[in-house]
């Protein structure tokens, strides 16, 4: 079993996209999506034969499947690069990417998820390309999500991909459920962990992390 193999299967175990494989192509998913994106702006009173209008049922499903939601085609997964750790002798210690983009899109209603990941790992035997963690965070972020479900599985794909259960992620993000409807708390924000192995189990590792989040 490969590694995106190994990553789809975490998926489906541990932290499950509640989706089912689809029989149709990707342009077929486009052209059932506009068809009825413009029966929803016909139901809203909205003049879908206006020239400003007569292009929006395309534009969302274009949208839809090659943007907000091409990670649920998980051959869209990227190509992964890395070091052998015992070629950098001093990276013994963690590896922290801070200030990840997270640009999600939240399953219950639909409307955006934005805000920072900030993703930590100590080296077993390999070391991942730094671009490749943003890569991972984004995939994960291109599909309706939940934020807790989101941190789980950015963890889980790290460690898979580095063999090591020494894996923090944590995610700070807007809710334009909360802040743009319903309650309309726009200051509002939510904070995800999940630590794993020594982020977990040694204080000292817990604190040296979080610290480095506030710097």
């Amino acid at each position: 079993m490969n590694e995106l193999d190994l990553i789809n299967q975490a998926a489906i175990t541990y932290h499950p996209q509640p989706a089912f494989s689809s029989p149709l192509s990707a342009q077929e998913k486009v052209d059932a999506i506009a068809a009825h994106f413009q029966e929803i702006m016909q139901i809203l009173g909205l003049d879908t034969n206006h020239p400003s209008l007569s292009k929006t049922p395309d534009r969302i499903a274009n949208m839809y499947i090659h943007e907000l939601f091409r990670g649920l085609d998980t051959t869209s997964f990227p190509d992964m690069t890395y070091v052998d750790n015992d070629v950098i002798e001093e990276t013994q210690g963690m590896i922290l990417v801070k200030g990840i983009p997270v640009k999600s899109t939240c399953e219950h209603h639909f409307v955006p998820i934005i805000g920072r990941a900030q993703v930590a790992y100590i080296p077993n035997q390999l070391i991942l390309g730094l671009s490749k963690i943003n890569r991972i965070v984004d995939y994960f972020c291109r599909r309706p999500q939940l934020q807790e479900r989101l941190t789980a599985q950015i963890a889980d794909c790290l460690s898979i991909l580095l063999h090591t259960e020494d894996v923090a992620v944590v995610i700070e993000a807007e809710h334009f459920c909360v802040t743009l409807r319903g309650v309309e708390h726009p200051s509002s924000r939510t904070l995800t962990t999940c630590l794993r192995g020594i982020f977990h189990n040694d204080p000292l590792y817990k604190t040296t992390l979080f610290n480095n989040l506030t710097t």
